[in-house]
């Protein structure tokens, strides 16, 4: 028998028919109907049935209804119209009438039914993930990812980008997350770090005259996991000499275009939609606005004048015809959400009936809130919500979305987020500096760019960053906009930078900056920061003597392989679109790692624990 495949089993056409074929995969399904035998034959590319008839020998015939799921075979036939069409699958229109059959591998029973409709726990399905993987749903989530990064790579190419490789065992420079830590063997008491982003390398890069760098990096970060996390990712890093944000701004654009054009076979229009970091704050009460629905936030705060009222609620959202919706018990839920993440409460105005009905009547008169009605378009069938922190009414905003049903799915909104604050405020509490609720919003606390080392909830305390009680939000590398230098010294509150995050759908998809190529500015940055120069010296002192020697104007990004993955294929986590994922606590069920190792290993590496 031949075991060489004609076609894959998700390629055959009715052109074939009347030719002798074979195909190779896994059993998906067997059908036996006593004088006659279906076989689901699948493999990456899909499914084709194959029959065995009473027109086989006695013997194949036997073979066939031996056959069970996920056993290996290869079927050698004549490709056949199928009587009854299945329109659920590509070839449901032929079949092989198989002559020939071979078991390759012959498989137990899996500890779970691989279909798409499994019911089966992640965790189980984790523990078996190469069985997982067989799955239509993932196979299909994994070859996405792959179409798109052989589009970035075209793309980039195009456009005269080299692609470079950077270390992977690099010095820690510890600002954002957690590195994670490589003994070296040579030299007892050091360590490598594994790269949190190639940042340094891909500056160093540019000095040396490679004017358009790009990479699919592998890039790690020892921090807490969430959907949207892996300890380990790639990350599409790229860089430009003698350009300014607009240029970058541009490139990037051409890239989405490029990519929602091969990939999901739709244009984009372009220049993609623009919001500095205070309006988007402002508007959406976000720096990763979901624009896919309205339910902006408007800011009434002229309209009250009961100066106790005005600092519980400032501005608000409105639910258009929501008012049967949004009871007075489901109101109290989003009463408990905003509790849960540190707002006081919502003051609210659900019109039902001929005048709206209000939770702080006492505090104005029946015609300060006609007025803000009147000023948040709020009409009858509508709720409006209201609060002082946008942090919190941009949480609001998204959790009512979500309740409401108003987020559509086969949708893409691309939003710019620029001009970043350089520093952010901080207030001085029992257990020490923390950001201000007005500051930063959920997410800023938390995140971390694609691109570079923007500091982490848990690295917020440090104490070389607390200079007038302000934290730096970019890593020490990023250009302060032209009109904000002057206030370096004097106000970081107004200290904005060359930076921009590229949103889609709310979730941060890119980020990067315009890096300083300035010698002096560049140290003046690092003072502003609060470093020492014996700290300076430590962490960059390479970088810092390689900008002695000149550097063209230069900037790039950081782009989530990963994420825009997970947002193109629709799926709800970064362990859909990652081949072998790690879970929340960054093991890998698999393969149970991390594991213990050899003693005699960390006795060669001069390492010890306790």
């Amino acid at each position: 028998m031949n075991l060489k495949r004609t076609r894959y089993c998700g390629e055959f056409t009715s052109e074939l028919i009347g030719k002798e074929v074979s195909a190779g995969g896994f059993v998906k399904r067997i059908r036996d109907k006593g004088s006659i035998v279906f076989i689901d034959l699948r493999d990456s590319t899909g499914i084709i049935q194959l029959v065995l008839d009473d027109t086989v020998s006695a013997e194949l015939f036997e073979v066939a209804k031996s056959i069970k799921s996920e056993y290996v075979i290869m079927a050698c036939g004549t490709l056949r119209e199928r009587e009854s069409v299945n329109k659920d699958i590509s070839t449901g229109n032929v079949e092989i009438l198989a002559g020939e059959l071979k078991i390759l591998s012959k498989a137990q029973t899996p500890p779970f039914e691989i279909t798409d409709e499994t019911k089966v726990g992640e965790e189980l399905r984790l523990k078996h993930r190469y069985l997982d993987l067989r799955r239509k749903e993932l196979q299909d989530n994994i070859i996405m990812r792959h179409k798109i990064a052989k589009s970035t790579r075209e793309y980039f190419y195009q456009n005269r980008f080299i692609e470079i490789e950077t270390p992977t065992f690099i010095k820690s420079t510890p600002e954002g997350a957690r590195d994670y830590l490589v003994p070296s063997r040579l030299h007892k008491g050091k360590f490598y770090a594994l790269p949190q982003s190639p940042q340094i390398y891909k500056q160093l890069l540019m000095i040396s005259g490679f004017d358009r760098y790009i990479q699919l990096a592998r890039c790690y970060r020892d921090e807490d996991l969430r959907a949207d996390r892996q300890p380990e990712f790639t990350q599409i890093d790229l860089e430009m000499a003698f350009v300014d944000v607009p240029d970058i701004l541009e490139m990037l654009e051409g890239f989405i275009k490029h990519i929602m054009r091969e990939i999901k076979g739709c244009e984009v229009e372009l220049p993609l939609p623009r919001l500095t970091y205070d309006e988007a704050m402002a508007i959406y009460g976000s720096d990763k606005p979901d624009t896919r629905y309205e339910m902006k936030i408007i800011d009434i705060s002229k309209i009250i004048t009961n100066d106790e009222f005005r600092g519980f609620a400032n501005a608000g959202i409105v639910a258009k015809n929501a008012a049967a919706t949004l009871t007075r018990k489901e109101i109290d839920k989003l009463v408990e959400f905003v509790r849960g993440i540190g707002g006081k409460g919502i003051p609210f105005i659900r019109w039902v009936d001929d005048v709206p009905s209000c939770s702080f009547g006492k505090f104005m008169s029946d015609g300060e809130l006609k007025e803000i009605c009147k000023a948040m378009g709020c009409e009858k069938g509508d709720v409006a919500l209201l609060g002082s922190d946008r942090a919190i009414l941009g949480a609001l905003r998204k959790q009512t979305a979500e309740k409401l049903n108003l987020i559509p799915e086969v949708k893409f909104n691309y939003v710019w987020i620029t001009e970043m604050p350089f520093f952010a405020k901080q207030e001085l509490t029992g257990d020490g500096l923390r950001p201000s609720a007005g500051e930063l919003d959920d997410a800023a606390k938390q995140e971390l760019t694609d691109d570079g080392l923007r500091p982490s909830a848990g690295e917020l305390d440090d104490a070389a960053k607390q200079e007038d009680n302000f934290v730096a939000m970019h890593h020490p590398f990023t250009c302060p906009t032209d009109e904000s230098l002057q206030y370096i010294d004097s106000d970081k509150s107004k200290v904005y930078a060359k930076a921009y995050d590229l949103v889609v759908n709310g979730v941060e998809l890119l980020s990067g900056s315009i890096r300083i190529n300035d010698y002096e500015l560049q140290q003046k940055m690092f003072e502003a920061l609060g470093l020492t120069s014996e700290e300076i010296t430590a962490k960059f002192g390479f970088l810092v003597d390689a900008y002695k020697y000149a550097a063209p104007p230069h900037g790039g990004a950081g782009i989530g392989l990963d994420r825009l993955a997970m947002v193109l294929c629709g799926a709800d986590s970064l362990r859909d679109v990652t081949a072998f994922p790690k879970v929340k606590d960054a093991s890998e069920l698999m393969s149970d790692c991390p594991a213990e190792v050899d003693g005699k290993q960390l006795e060669e590496l001069g390492v010890k624990y306790s």
